[in-house]
């Protein structure tokens, strides 16, 4: 599908190509939007909308009450799908009456109204002002991304009823209401009228993140798992905080419809486009969402996140919580484009981020053996095809590849959990095999191939036609190297079948083996299971393989739409939501024309074939080596280990490309010198010293004055004597001194 989002926004563009060095927009010059961003109108009639922010809340409150009541059922699943399950019905409901060229905003209550004035006094004194709202913004994008998200969060949800049933109790209480938390959080950053609202919900999934991935808080690794997520993230929402306090700066609000009608009309609190707080902007927004979607060079938390439970890493690390930043993005794009218009790269550095994420994350996937890992950093280079379709201006594609990735990993995620959860917490495909002839994995089995198709990015899936969308526009978008970028993107979806195959073939293929994690038991999930010999493997029950089935059909649905036409109007309903919100604004950074050609076919076209080609390659090669001949891959690898002009690839690979050990040696480590020497300074000059030395003084001055004070009565004359003599001493100095 040609990406027809990007048409030229400002006329000013084309005078940076007539060799305007400044770049600059005059004062007040209109920044057109190709759909006009309508009048926000405030509409009763949904009110309705209200409950799928506090259904959440709802559900988070009854979890504790069960905990302090120390229920040992299953009612703090079921309250908890029950309230999600309710959101997403009301979502639906919602998104069935809006008008995409409308958004409705929908006030709930005053939250922070705050004004001031300069202290001048004067007849012209200057009043300040900060306004939000607690309330809904209601618009193609926000009602795109709530439906997917209390979807998700209702079928996972469901799944980890059986998942972590082992936990009954108050583990289980404190799980659930982790996830409704979440849910409240994500649902307030998705559909807040503002920046505050949405900075609330941002910092609120951070901290729902947390406390689910240290879930487990007496297993070591999970605990510092979380604290290096929760400290990452903390990283990135800096530039957040940065950025939203620049926009209020130079625009005086921070509400979502008096923006875009600023941005619109060309007025700004600063006067011009140029100013250095506009042209900051975009670059904190960046920070922000590069930390909270795992961009380079703040993605290594993602991985080490896996260390919580199954249903988190596919709730929150596959497909909610990581696409905050995407969303961000998309929600800001205008201020990206103002910044393009003004001859700044934004816009160019989120692509080429993304796309250098995407291939880096790849090439890590392909040597680990942990399947939670790999998908962890599947999930890692997804996103960075998202950022590099945000930064090429198709939004569409980029926000599709969010919605079919959101299936596809879910569905990963949880098969892998499943595995897990029934073999023992094995994770390792070197010590699993042939899983599928096992008696009751057929589901598993089958469900996860479709997974592991969409995200090979066959032909097709739904995985391939919306990655298409966005390497395809990589080669009719001019400027910054953009062709090279999508041959990278190219090449990562070739690897990205390799090492998707490659689990599946290892796992589910081959002589049937297995055997159980033996540290497995440390989790607190599960006991131990004893060793091979007496371990037999439970298989999943109904609900496991209910939400596996429907997350399955899902992902083939969203397929159907490209591969037999418009069904339903799926294809439509998705383009017209995208394009009729903020991040529909696209740029057209280059026409298409006789340049814009790959391999001599219009981009899009070829794409399917090139795109197509390299993945099944990818797949061809991982069935050669881990299904065919499946000792060849280890071959491979000792091969490649003997050889000492490529022996440092595969270690390397294996060993993330050290990107941990350079944080440590470079940041890390630093920092604890520097706090050793302040806190040796401390230690010995600033309480030695400085408070304790002066707390001394007294002490010292006592000791050398008590040998005088020994009660004696002739000492004490002689005392008064010397020091009478030494006054008379001294009176006599001043005279004859003052004499001379």
């Amino acid at each position: 599908m040609l990406s027809a989002i990007a048409h030229t926004a400002l006329a000013t563009v084309a005078m940076a190509g007539d060799g305007d060095s400044s770049h600059g927009l005059p004062a007040g010059e209109p920044f057109g939007f190709q759909v006009p961003i309508a009048p926000v109108v405030d509409e009763q009639s949904f009110a309705l909308a209200a409950w799928m922010i506090w259904l959440p809340v709802i559900s988070a409150v009854l979890c504790g009450i069960y905990a302090a009541l120390g229920v040992k059922s299953r009612l703090p699943a079921w309250t908890t799908v029950a309230a999600l399950a309710g959101s997403f019905v009301i979502a639906a409901m919602t998104v069935s009456k809006l008008d995409f060229a409308k958004p409705v905003v929908v006030h709930l209550f005053d939250w922070i109204d705050l004004s001031w004035s300069s202290g001048s006094g004067s007849a012209g004194d200057q009043w300040h002002g900060l306004r939000a709202n607690f309330a809904l913004y209601l618009d193609g994008l926000s009602a795109y991304w709530i439906l997917f998200v209390t979807f998700l969060g209702t079928m996972i949800a469901f799944y980890a009823s059986e998942y972590m049933e082992e936990d009954k109790g108050t583990g289980y209480c404190r799980f659930f209401a982790g996830v409704s938390i979440f849910l409240f959080a994500m649902t307030a950053l998705v559909l807040g009228e503002n920046l505050i609202m949405l900075y609330l919900g941002w910092e609120g999934v951070g901290l729902a993140s947390y406390l689910l991935i240290g879930y487990y808080y007496k297993k070591p690794a999970a605990v510092a798992a979380a604290k290096k997520a929760f400290i990452m993230n903390r990283i990135g929402d800096l530039g957040l905080a940065l950025g939203i306090y620049l926009i209020w700066l130079e625009y005086g609000s921070l509400e979502f419809g008096v923006l875009f009608a600023a941005l619109q009309s060309g007025a700004t609190g600063a006067g011009q486009y140029d100013g250095w707080a506009a042209t900051l902007i975009p670059w904190c927004l960046m920070l922000g969402a590069f930390g909270k979607s795992a961009q380079f060079p703040l993605y290594v938390w993602l991985p080490d996140a896996m260390e919580g439970p199954t249903p988190v890493s596919a709730l929150i690390h596959a497909a909610t919580m990581v696409t905050a930043g995407i969303y961000l993005i998309a929600r800001t794009m205008p201020f990206f484009l103002m910044n393009k218009a003004s001859g700044g790269h934004a816009l160019e550095a989120v692509a080429w981020v993304g796309g250098l994420t995407a291939l880096l994350a790849a090439t890590i996937a392909m040597a680990q053996y942990d399947i939670k890992r790999v998908m962890a950093y599947s999930t890692v280079s997804q996103l960075g095809y998202m950022f590099m379709g945000l930064g090429l201006a198709t939004s569409f594609g980029a926000c599709y590849h969010v919605l079919t990735h959101a299936f596809f990993k879910a569905l990963l995620f949880l098969c892998c959990g499943a595995v897990m959860h029934g073999f023992g917490g094995q994770l390792d495909l070197r010590k699993l095999g042939g899983i599928r002839r096992v008696p009751g994995w057929g589901v598993v089995c089958w469900t996860m191939l479709i997974g592991s198709l969409w995200l090979s990015g066959v032909p097709g899936s739904a995985g391939y036609f919306s990655k298409d969308e966005i390497l395809a526009q990589a080669f009719i978008t001019d400027g910054a190297g953009f062709r090279i970028l999508g041959w990278i993107g190219i090449l990562t979806a070739g690897l990205t079948a390799y090492y998707t195959f490659r689990v599946w073939f290892r796992v589910f293929t081959g002589p049937t083996h297995y055997k159980p994690d033996e540290s497995h038991g440390q989790s607190g999930h599960d006991d131990h299971h004893g060793d091979d010999h007496s371990f037999h493997p439970h298989a999943p029950g109904i609900r496991i393989n209910l939400v596996l089935a429907v997350l399955s059909l899902g992902a083939i649905w969203l397929a159907v739409g490209y591969f037999v036409g418009d069904v339903w109007g799926t294809q439509t309903w998705i383009k017209n939501a995208i394009e009729n919100s903020s991040a529909g604004t696209g740029l057209q950074l280059m026409p298409a024309g006789e340049h814009s050609t790959l391999l001599g076919f219009e981009p899009h076209t070829a794409m399917y074939f090139v795109s197509g080609t390299f993945g099944l390659v990818g797949l061809a090669i991982a069935w050669w080596l881990h299904c065919a001949n499946r000792k060849s891959a280890d071959d491979l690898r000792t091969w490649l280990t003997a050889r000492g002009w490529i022996a440092w690839l595969p270690r390397a690979m294996e060993n993330k490309w050290y990107v941990d050990e350079i944080y440590i040696a470079t940041i890390r480590f630093p920092l604890w010198i520097a706090g050793q020497a302040l806190y040796m300074f401390d230690r010995v000059f600033v309480d030695g010293i400085g408070v304790n030395g002066t707390a001394r003084l007294p002490k010292i001055a006592a000791s050398l004055f008590q040998p005088l004070y020994n009660g004696k009565l002739q000492g004490y004359a002689t005392s008064m004597a010397g020091g009478l003599a030494l006054v008379i001493a001294w009176i006599v100095w001043v005279w004859m001194r003052g004499s001379v």
